[in-house]
């Protein structure tokens, strides 16, 4: 059973970081494309940022470029997202992705393994 596991959400005021966690267990991490997703109130989830497995290549939305950033460890089966300069408008539940795939997707639909998200509140 294939399990992700978030962790390092929080309250934090404008300006700070935060690095988010996730955790697989029941797949082989080292062939996953993983993606964080976010789901603010009463909106969609967006694609925030991702990276594949073969060349660790990452891709961003437009609105965290330059502030986020994605990696991964193989050896702890984790993979993060360091957010930086955090804005009132990064407010929202993070949610992490997996696919056994070489390329990242910018779709929700292209997941079939998600974390439970994890909440990351932004004030200004």
């Amino acid at each position: 059973q294939v399990q992700l596991v978030e962790s390092g959400g929080g309250s934090v005021q404008a300006g700070v970081s935060l690095r988010l966690s996730c955790e697989a267990s029941g797949i082989t991490f080292s062939r996953v494309s993983m993606a964080w997703f976010r789901q603010a109130p009463e909106r969609e989830r967006e694609f925030v940022a991702g990276i594949d497995w073969p060349r660790r290549s990452t891709v961003f939305a437009d609105s965290v470029k330059g502030r986020f950033t994605v990696s991964r460890d193989n050896t702890k089966n984790t993979g993060y997202l360091q957010m930086n300069s955090l804005r009132p408008e990064d407010t929202a539940v993070y949610f992490c992705a997996a696919r056994l795939d070489p390329l990242v997707s910018r779709s929700e639909t292209a997941y079939p393994y998600w974390g439970q998200g994890t909440q990351v509140t932004v004030s200004s």
